[in-house]
């Protein structure tokens, strides 16, 4: 945890930031099985409670009364079965005071606590519930059916968790450098070990072992590919193959549950193609620009499409795309070859705060979210400010599913060479993303060191 005094203020601020007279209800997380009951998956803890709260246990829930200002923890101290099994554990009145809270009371109370209020006309502020058994404590003591609770969750709340959890304070800063040094060493050692029939499995296993060793575990299951073009794709069945390229994307997540998340492709032989050189060499023109432009003042919307730009004036030079390059990026030509955005916030949660809704998050009165394919997947478009931290991970993929649909409907057809691109279908994909925080005249790369990002640095790191 960080100091007491951190989560008391948190919650002072909170409590300024909200009007009326009503009750915010913060539900923890429960352990969640895997395949009986007794064998469950590593605990996570829901990343609201444990900014306002940083209690890193199961079954807790909290209430704040934004009218007389009072805070209760609920919980239930263990029994003596518990104690046989886990050891000796804090009262729930010892972990509520660790974290400036004075009162607590037990769980079963809590249906009670919040039943009251709703009967005196009291409002309940709550957040988008994201796993089943939150759905179902909220369905039972508030009443909202099951499909009616995202939407009806406080959007009061989650601006005002958005606008504090969106700017680091210092010990967050901290930590997420921190997790940028573990991620570091996980691409670091892939990249060195790397070898021809090498099974991608090993590889994820070495990044995951080195996660857990220095932090609590990745922060998203790991990305590592030699199908690149599938953007999410977690198999990692195939062994590596001369000619082909891997694409890794994973971050790790420090002990206080922050987060880091690069990206890096490289040869799997250890030497570029020129092909590859070619494509690769765009796509880091566009990191480094997306790198340098970020400062507060402009919209991360405006750096997007400034990298669009560099792609698409890249694939121009190539012959794969055609055209005027401003035209271009304004009809979405681009995005067949980077179907998503530059980036993301990033915080306790990867793609920090996404369960409060994408939109809410990344967007707001200013700058509106697109419809468009491509720019519509850009999850962070509003003007940056200081403290804000983000990932720059432009791409370059060749999907042939996507260019096949394209090129029998005939879109952007004025801005893509067809034709040529049949000569790319065994590609693969091409992402390099860096985290970021934006600071008073412009910004940083987090971590100690920044992986490379050059064809030469790469392959000079996989030869020693």
């Amino acid at each position: 945890m960080f100091t007491k005094e951190t989560y008391v203020n948190r919650r002072n601020t909170l409590k300024k930031k909200m009007t009326g007279n009503g009750l915010i209800l913060m539900p923890g997380n429960s352990d969640a099985s895997m395949n009986y009951p007794a064998n469950i998956y590593k605990f996570r803890q829901d990343s609201t409670f444990l900014y306002y709260f940083g209690l890193n246990d199961p079954d807790f829930a909290a209430v704040i009364d934004l009218e007389s200002g009072e805070e209760t923890i609920f919980g239930n101290n263990v029994t003596m079965d518990d104690i046989i099994w886990m050891g000796p554990q804090p009262t729930v009145a010892e972990k509520a005071e660790s974290a400036g809270v004075r009162h607590s009371r037990p769980f079963s109370d809590l249906e009670s606590v919040i039943k009251k209020a709703i009967a005196a006309g009291r409002k309940v502020h709550y957040l988008p519930p994201y796993r089943a058994k939150t759905c179902i404590l909220l369905n039972g003591i508030l009443g909202i059916p099951f499909e009616n609770l995202r939407e009806q969750a406080s959007m009061e709340l989650i601006k005002a968790c958005v606008s504090m959890r969106e700017i680091k304070e210092p010990c967050e800063i901290d930590e997420i450098d921190h997790a940028c040094n573990i991620g570091y060493a996980m691409h670091m050692t892939v990249m060195k070990m790397a070898k021809l029939g090498m099974r991608e499995q090993e590889l994820a296993g070495l990044m995951e072992g080195i996660s857990m060793s220095h932090g609590s575990m990745p922060s998203f299951p790991i990305i590592l590919s030699q199908h690149g073009e599938t953007l999410h794709n977690n198999n990692h069945n195939l062994d590596l193959e001369d000619g082909k390229l891997l694409l890794i994307d994973a971050g790790a997540e420090s002990n206080m549950n922050y987060c880091s998340d690069f990206t890096r492709t490289f040869p799997s032989s250890g030497k570029f193609t020129q092909k590859q050189k070619d494509i690769y060499n765009i796509v880091a023109t566009a990191n480094n620009l997306g790198v340098e432009m970020s400062r507060p003042g402009l919209t991360y919307k405006e750096v997007h499409l400034a990298a669009c730009k560099v792609l698409a004036q890249g694939l121009i030079n190539l012959g794969l795309m055609k055209g005027n390059v401003d035209e271009a990026v304004a009809a979405g030509a681009h995005a067949l070859f980077m179907p998503h955005g530059l980036g993301h916030q990033m915080g306790m949660d990867v793609h920090d705060m996404e369960g409060y809704g994408e939109t809410n998050v990344g967007y707001d009165e200013k700058v509106q979210r697109s419809s468009q394919f491509g720019l519509a997947s850009l999850r962070m478009g509003k003007e940056l400010k200081p403290g804000h931290v983000v990932t720059v991970e432009p791409g370059c993929y060749f999907i042939p599913a996507l260019i096949e649909k394209w090129k029998t409907e005939g879109i952007n057809k004025e801005f893509i060479n067809f034709d040529k691109l049949e000569q790319y279908y065994d590609f693969g994909g091409i992402r390099i993303e860096d985290d970021i925080l934006i600071t008073e005249n412009g910004c940083r790369i987090l971590g100690s060191k920044r992986l490379p990002n050059t064809p030469e640095a790469v392959e000079a790191e996989m030869a020693g």
